[in-house]
């Protein structure tokens, strides 16, 4: 079969597109025709050699895709021949097809075509779970999504909206502000991508107070790493998502005194182990949004499995608005 292969830790212009060896399930696992993949952020890092959890080399990447059940190994009663599924496999997925455990295979819902089930796991999961169970995000309350115009940070846009908050969206131009408004959100402005100094922050946190009457964010969605602990609200929860600028920021931790808030980490991978039947409410949850309306990915860039390797780098490049999809 064909697949995206990473054979030494540097960037995108490093991988390797070819052929690989079909891979055959054993036993409580599945083989599954991939359709459609999702690139993320941590896709990103892995080939670089910078994320928390680093899979043996080589690897192929590729953390969740869609497609169809073509053979299932023994003792497999969760699902059959046929099935049209999506899968959160950590790596793997930039390929024509996949083995995997058959608990990370998820049937997708009829109404669901295989790139949107592609680009629904990981942002759409992640969002919900940091802002239900790790914010208990109420609804009035007004939310800040920065990096808002990405994969993730729309999800956050369009789940805040279902959840009642106001939403407010940061992103870095004025064509990105338009995407977080079309998705829902209330307020959307432009602020400078990458570190902030001192200066900036204070603009920034100066933008939010004006958006909010002076009160600040109850909750702060930061999936880039950019320090904006000064836009809080009293009693807030800042929201540590990721860092895709590729620095991890070092707050000023006198600000939590200050504003008597807190700084919330999610990890929403390693929560899914811990908490499996919670994980599956919850998806059942963003496809009952799906069929209402309330949610639907914005995809933005679609590449061809030969292209994987450019897909990474737009990505990278923070090229993207929304979630880019692999065809396979």
């Amino acid at each position: 079969m064909k697949a995206l292969q990473c054979v030494e830790l540097a960037g995108p212009e490093k991988l390797i597109f070819g052929d690989v060896d079909d891979p055959r399930p054993g036993a409580g696992e599945v083989l599954v025709e991939i359709k459609a993949a999702s690139v993320n952020f941590p896709d990103v890092l892995m080939v670089q050699g910078l994320y928390q959890l680093q899979p043996p080399m080589p690897f192929i990447p590729g953390a969740e895709c869609s497609g169809v059940i073509a053979e299932i190994g023994e003792s497999v009663e969760s699902c059959k021949v046929g099935d049209h599924v999506f899968v959160m496999a950590g790596i793997g997925c930039f390929a024509e097809k996949l083995v995997v455990e058959a608990a990370r295979v998820n049937l997708i819902p009829k109404n669901m075509d295989f790139p949107v089930a592609a680009a629904l796991p990981m942002a759409y999961a992640t969002s919900l779970y940091a802002l239900k169970q790790r914010a208990d995000l109420k609804s009035g309350e007004t939310l800040l999504v920065l990096g808002a115009a990405g994969g993730v940070g729309l999800s956050a846009v369009e789940i805040g909206k279902a959840m009642g908050a106001r939403v407010i969206a940061a992103a870095s131009s004025e064509e990105k502000i338009k995407t977080c408004l079309e998705h829902g959100a209330d307020e959307a402005f432009v602020y400078p991508s990458g570190d902030l100094d001192r200066d900036q922050q204070k603009e920034l946190s100066n933008k939010i107070k004006e958006l909010t009457g002076g009160l600040g964010a109850n909750v702060v969605y930061d999936p880039v790493g950019g320090p904006a602990l000064r836009a809080m609200a009293w009693e807030g929860r800042f929201l540590v998502i990721g860092f895709a600028t590729g620095e991890i920021p070092k707050p000023p931790l006198n600000l939590t005194l200050l504003k008597g808030c807190q700084i919330v980490g999610v990890f929403w991978g390693a929560w899914t182990t811990m908490f499996p039947a919670e994980n599956e409410k919850n998806f059942q949850e963003l496809f009952d949004l799906y069929t209402k309306g309330k949610i639907n990915p914005e995809i933005s860039d679609r590449f061809s499995l030969e292209e994987s390797a450019a897909a990474i780098a737009h990505l990278k490049d923070r090229k993207a608005k929304g979630k880019v999809i692999i065809d396979v």
